[in-house]
C-alpha cells in the first residue's frame, strides 16, 4: 500500500499542475490520483483494523509506535498552522503601502468575531468535551455512552461546519480581496477541511463502538480521534483570537 499511495500522490500532484495550467488532461490525471489516494488510505486502513480487531496482532508495543506516529502526524499538521499565522501576522504587524499601512487592509469589512466566530467556539469547546466524555466512558466499559457521547460530537462537529459554511457565503470579502482575505481564508478553510476529516474520523469510531469493536484495553483509533479533535479545538482558538478578534480590531 505504501507503493500504490505514493503513485497516487504524484499523479495528484503532477494532474494538480497540468489542470492548472490548463494542460489537457490535467483534470482527469488529479481526479484519478484523488481516487487512488482515497482508494488506498480505505484498504490500507481496513487492513490495519483487521489486524488489530480480527487477528489481535497489536500488541502493546505495536499500539506504542501507532500513537508515536500519529503524534507526529499531529507535529507535522502544527507546522502547517504556523506557515499561515506567520503569513497573518507577517502581514499584519507591519502592513505595506500597498494595503493603505493599516489592518484590516484599507476597503475590507471584517466580520464580528462575537457573533458566528464566538458560537462557533463554544460549539467546538462542546464537541471537544463530549469526546472526552466518550474516552471516560470507553475507558469505565460504558458501551452505549460511549456512542452516545460521539453521536453528540459529530452532531456538534456538523454544526459548526453549517455555520462555519453559513459565515463564508455571508461574509463581504472573498479569498482573492487582499492579504486579508487570502490568510483569512486559507487558515480557516485549512482548520475546516481539518474539521470535516476529523468529523469522518469519530463517524468511524462510533461506528466501531457501536459494533464492539472498542474496548478499555484496546482503543488505539479512538484515542487517535481524540487527540485530532482537540488539536482541531486548540487551533480554532488561535484562530478566533488572533483572526477574528485581535486581526479585526
Amino acid at each position: 500500500w505504501p507503493i500504490s499511495g505514493s503513485l497516487g500522490a504524484l499523479a495528484t500532484t503532477v494532474g494538480g499542475v497540468m489542470y492548472m495550467h490548463s494542460f489537457q488532461g490535467g483534470a482527469t490525471l488529479l481526479s484519478l490520483g484523488l481516487i487512488f489516494i482515497l482508494y488506498t488510505m480505505f484498504v490500507w486502513w481496513r487492513d490495519v483494523l483487521r489486524e488489530s480487531t480480527l487477528e489481535g496482532h497489536h500488541t502493546k508495543v505495536v499500539q506504542l509506535g501507532l500513537r508515536y506516529g500519529f503524534i507526529l502526524f499531529i507535529v507535522s499538521e502544527v507546522m502547517f498552522f504556523f506557515a499561515f499565522f506567520w503569513a497573518f501576522f507577517h502581514s499584519s504587524l507591519a502592513p505595506t503601502v500597498e494595503i493603505g499601512g493599516i489592518w484590516p487592509p484599507k476597503g475590507i469589512w471584517v466580520l464580528d468575531p462575537w457573533e458566528i466566530p464566538f458560537l462557533n467556539t463554544l460549539i467546538l469547546l462542546s464537541s471537544g468535551a463530549a469526546v472526552t466524555w466518550a474516552h471516560h466512558a470507553i475507558l469505565a466499559g460504558k458501551e452505549k455512552r460511549a456512542v452516545y457521547a460521539l453521536v453528540a460530537t459529530v452532531l456538534l462537529a456538523l454544526v459548526f461546519t453549517g455555520f462555519q459554511g453559513m459565515e463564508y457565503y455571508q461574509a463581504p470579502f472573498t479569498i482573492s480581496d487582499s492579504i486579508y482575505g487570502s490568510t483569512f481564508y486559507l487558515a480557516t478553510g485549512f482548520h475546516g477541511f481539518h474539521v470535516i476529516i476529523g468529523t469522518l474520523f469519530l463517524i468511524i469510531c462510533g461506528i466501531r463502538q457501536y459494533l464492539g469493536h472498542l474496548t478499555k484495553e484496546h482503543h488505539v483509533g479512538f484515542e487517535a480521534a481524540a487527540w485530532y479533535w482537540h488539536f482541531v479545538d486548540v487551533v480554532w482558538l488561535f484562530l478566533f483570537v488572533s483572526i477574528y478578534w485581535w486581526g479585526g480590531i
